[in-house]
């Protein structure tokens, strides 16, 4: 008698909280009752400001961006296929030799070996050269 009396009672308590999690505001679509937990994304100039304080350079445009997409493709040229992904390693890149890495060359090496590319320290070194001509002169 008593299992009985307390699977009634936790069936009614799950049924009162599953009632309460799925209260309908007076809408027809499931995507308005659904609250999404996810944390609201930055804006740009939130983006901005966190790539600066990392020590990136802004995004490159035009003429300059030509310029480190080309000083990367003398180093592969098929690390510049996905211009946007070259264009982030080159910025991570300058952060990392404005910041004091200890061995720039293999970070240069390890950032930009992808998409079945595998660089050496020197390619790295290269890379790096390329990067102070372009998008990240030394201070």
């Amino acid at each position: 008698m008593r299992i009985r009396t307390a699977t009634a009672a936790i069936a009614a308590i799950l049924t009162v909280t599953v009632a309460g999690c799925s209260s309908d505001k007076g809408s027809d679509s499931k995507a308005d009752t659904t609250k999404s937990t996810a944390p609201e994304t930055s804006s740009a100039a939130d983006n901005s400001a966190a790539a600066k304080n990392a020590g990136m350079p802004p995004e490159p445009t035009g003429a300059e961006r030509d310029a480190v997409l080309a000083a990367i493709m003398d180093v592969n040229a098929n690390l510049t296929h996905d211009e946007d992904k070259a264009i982030n390693a080159a910025r991570n890149q300058c952060a990392a030799l404005d910041g004091g890495a200890t061995n720039p060359d293999h970070s240069a090496a390890q950032r930009f070996s992808y998409n079945g590319v595998t660089l050496t320290d020197d390619d790295g070194s290269h890379i790096n050269v390329g990067l102070r001509k372009t998008l990240c002169p030394e201070s």
